[in-house]
């Protein structure tokens, strides 16, 4: 079962960067106000298997938090949109997805 960890604070960004260093880490950045960031997160949702422990996933309201949301898309050097799903390895940003392109199907061809 999926398990969201709030990523509401700076300082969070270089933790989980990391924090990726010993395990993989996902951040999920999501639009309250799109319909597409919603069937995203439901999709997500709904058949997430890893264990919050093997792949933590952290989720970053965009409206709430927009500069947050970009200080993410800055500091991991990715093109900053809602939905987006990133995958942090190693300190980097190893594959981002956003909109309907997000997949979870893809993401475990991205994760393995």
């Amino acid at each position: 079962m999926l398990k969201w960890l709030e990523l509401t604070q700076n300082e969070q960004i270089a933790e989980i960067a990391a924090l990726s260093h010993q395990k993989p880490c996902t951040i999920y950045k999501h639009s309250t106000r799109c319909a597409l960031s919603s069937i995203a997160k439901r999709r997500l949702e709904s058949g997430w298997f890893f264990e919050q422990e093997d792949l933590p996933i952290f989720y970053l309201d965009v409206i709430e938090h927009r500069a947050l949301s970009k200080q993410v898309a800055e500091f991991f050097s990715v093109y900053h949109e809602s939905p987006q799903l990133l995958l942090i390895r190693q300190g980097e940003c190893t594959y981002e997805a956003s909109h309907l392109e997000i997949s979870l199907d893809e993401f475990k061809k991205n994760f393995y």
